[in-house]
């Protein structure tokens, strides 16, 4: 049983003091770029980590479908309610890049199922759910969801959802110690995105709209995860941490 030698609930768990083994962080889409960086790093950091995410992708704690929120949401709610958790984090994405003519509604709907719902029923659940010590919820939006991107429709309508919940849960569960906040990265070299970087032309296009040169790697947005994640940094919450190369702010000189 992946909860073999895991304390129970209701542990004594402190912000900002809490001894190694009780650092314990549940990851979504833990076998992507993204989310196996954030899991290796953790547990670097003296964390014990429980992958979610599909069987079939790699070795995971909790399997998991964001494509079926149902299922999710009572995986979700039984695997938070069986352990205390310092912070959660949702690393389940996808990509799609056509405008909204080309886009049909089947696919509308699973974009804003493996972003937006997801990240929502993890929300939902870690609430309902939170130690007494409270947690830090940590979620994935995109520099996309800040700025006009072409042929991104599906995509910025889920990430800037991303960004909104994340304002207003602070707002809703700051009073029990729940911080939530979000990273917005840019492109991003994982498996997801090989599509664009592994064209030549297209990675130097993406590069140029980069202030610093290049496209973001792995560790890039998971070391900020992490650092949101810490309970060291435990007055920062609501807030969309830019982990972009300037895209979402800056303009690229030409």
């Amino acid at each position: 049983m992946w909860m073999s030698g895991l304390r129970k609930r209701g542990s004594n768990l402190v912000c900002g003091a809490m001894s190694e083994d009780t650092k314990r962080c549940l990851v979504l889409g833990a076998n992507g770029g993204i989310g196996s960086e954030v899991c290796r790093m953790l547990e670097a950091d003296a964390w014990t980590v429980v992958r979610a995410g599909r069987s079939a992708s790699g070795s995971v704690d909790v399997e998991i479908d964001a494509e079926h929120p149902e299922t999710l949401d009572e995986t979700l709610g039984k695997t938070l309610s069986e352990q205390a958790f310092t912070g959660v984090v949702n690393c389940i994405g996808s990509l799609w890049l056509k405008p909204a003519h080309m886009t049909s509604l089947e696919v509308w709907e699973h974009t804003m199922k493996l972003h937006l719902t997801s990240s929502f029923l993890l929300l939902k659940n870690y609430a309902k759910n939170l130690p007494k010590e409270g947690g830090s919820l940590v979620l994935v939006s995109s520099a996309a969801g800040r700025i006009g991107l072409a042929n991104h429709e599906a995509i910025a309508a889920a990430k800037a959802g991303i960004i909104g919940m994340v304002m207003a849960a602070a707002a809703t569960y700051g009073s029990r110690g729940l911080r939530v906040n979000c990273v917005a990265p840019g492109l991003t070299d994982t498996p997801l995105t090989a599509g664009l970087t592994a064209n030549e032309a297209s990675l130097k296009v993406s590069e140029k709209m980069h202030a610093l040169g290049r496209i973001g790697k792995p560790e890039d947005v998971a070391s900020a995860i992490c650092w949101l994640l810490d309970p060291r940094n435990r007055w920062v919450t609501g807030q969309t941490l830019g982990v972009d190369g300037g895209l979402g702010t800056v303009r690229a000189r030409g």
